[in-house]
């Protein structure tokens, strides 16, 4: 059987600042990055190929070197592990470090070292579906009731949903799981683009991305917003006018405002016809997100990417302060707790949309999304998986988007695999790009032709 036999973390950063990607009204220029975990085993997979699992978890550049020094400690421990073994029982293999009380100190379930759980187990769990030779979601979905909750962590959560409850919507999810297993396969799972959204964009360049993203299907485009309201007025105005009355149009302010603000702040903005304002102050207060969605409604709020963990959905969705669920993959602790989250959506009858807006978010999501509508809500209706189309020519098994929708994916694993030449390349700080970098006074890198960008 195989073993795993050596771990490898790594601290990669892209440099997204020079190009504005990613660029929003309280990130206006980070640089994408990814703890990338790598597992290796002393086996091989059903080609013959040397077997490994690789996991990532998402920042913006600086603070990533803490990230990944973290996730190196808690990667350490699963040196040794039977990876047959570790497979069948993914929840222990979880629990294994969450209850480890040192490291928990650290945190608990928040911050910098559960951000590097989220990368650790990325990785564990793509070693599992290369093992059993399935994508990750399909692995998951064939799971009896019983198996799928013993994979969630429901510890903090009794008062919302227990164990049986939960049983009751995997039950209740089984008839017609084959059926919507094949509509999955025909027609993909929808989304929606931020890819012309971003704040630092040109007016030209938001236009420009808007008609690209139409080739691919993509008819829901979401804008940030919260720098300046007049400027906003305008650019909403633009982007309404080239994508029309009938399409969709989604804006996130990123957790700039405060309540009074963010409520008439979108007060202006709703001549406009939002879906959703998307974290529309900070991610921490559960309340005052209620405040602006009795305020603001019809129009929806959506939140969740800076969630900590699945008791912070808890409370959202007990105290009604979502209307969309955006569960980010690299962010919570893995499959282990946006099960448990997802659980949780099905209960409180919230759609949940995906956030995956850096760095291999994308070919993590759509995981979730496709567990989601195949074994647990049964249903595709009202919800949206983010994408954005950027970097992912850095994976070996990339997201697929046509027709609005992503592709199912086939390879095995969590698709969350790099490429070595990137990683060669973008490795912080000493890959081929940073290492040829310049520095500013203050000791921040500057990448040689910055200036010319």
């Amino acid at each position: 059987m195989p073993t795993i036999t050596s771990v490898d973390v790594a601290d990669v950063r892209f440099p997204t600042s020079l190009t504005a990607d990613g660029s929003d009204a309280m990130n206006k220029d980070g640089d994408h990055s990814a703890v990338y975990v790598a597992l290796t085993t002393d086996g091989t997979d059903a080609q013959g190929r040397p077997l490994a699992g690789y996991g990532i978890t998402f920042t913006i550049g600086r603070g990533n070197d803490l990230v990944t020094e973290a996730a190196r400690q808690l990667a350490q421990s699963l040196v040794g592990v039977d990876v047959a073994a570790m497979a069948v029982d993914m929840g222990g293999t979880y629990m294994s470090f969450t209850t480890d009380s040192q490291m928990r100190w650290l945190g608990p379930e928040k911050g910098v070292v559960h951000l590097a759980l989220s990368a650790v187990m990325n990785a564990a769990w793509d070693l599992a579906g290369r093992h059993v030779g399935k994508p990750v979601w399909r692995m998951l979905a064939e799971m009896t009731p019983e198996q799928l909750v013993d994979v969630a962590d429901l510890r903090y959560l009794a008062d919302a949903l227990t164990r049986e409850q939960a049983l009751e919507i995997l039950r209740a999810a089984e008839p017609g799981k084959a059926a919507r297993i094949a509509e999955l396969e025909a027609t993909g799972y929808p989304c929606y683009t931020t890819a012309a959204g971003w704040l630092g964009y040109s007016d030209e360049k938001m236009v420009r991305l808007i008609h690209e993203q139409e080739k691919l299907g993509l008819t829901h485009v979401k804008l940030k917003v919260g720098s300046d309201i007049e400027e906003d007025v305008r650019r909403c105005r633009l982007a309404r006018e080239t994508i029309g009355p009938d399409r969709t149009l989604m804006i996130d302010a990123n957790q700039v405002w405060d309540v009074p603000t963010a409520i008439e702040w979108v007060g202006r903005l709703a001549e406009f016809n939002p879906l959703w304002i998307e974290e529309p102050t900070s991610p921490d207060d559960i309340l005052g997100h209620r405040k602006v969605r009795d305020a603001v409604a019809p129009i929806g709020v959506a939140t969740g990417e800076h969630c900590h963990n699945r008791v912070m959905f808890k409370q959202f969705m007990e105290a009604g302060a979502m209307d969309f669920c955006q569960l980010d993959a690299g962010r919570l602790a893995s499959i282990n707790e946006i099960v448990a989250v997802l659980l949780l959506a099905a209960r409180f009858d919230v759609p949940v949309c995906p956030h995956a807006g850096g760095v291999g978010l994308c070919e993590m999501v759509q995981h979730a999304s496709m567990l989601d509508f195949v074994a647990i809500s049964g249903t595709r209706e009202g919800r949206l998986t983010e994408y954005v189309d950027h970097l992912h020519e850095h994976f070996e098994q990339p997201v697929r988007v046509a027709n609005g929708a992503y592709q199912v994916t086939g390879e095995p694993g969590y698709n969350t695999e790099m490429k070595a030449a990137s990683i060669a390349e973008f490795r912080y700080p000493d890959g081929a790009y940073w290492s040829g970098a310049t520095t500013t006074a203050a000791g921040e890198p500057v990448p040689a032709g910055a200036a010319a960008v």
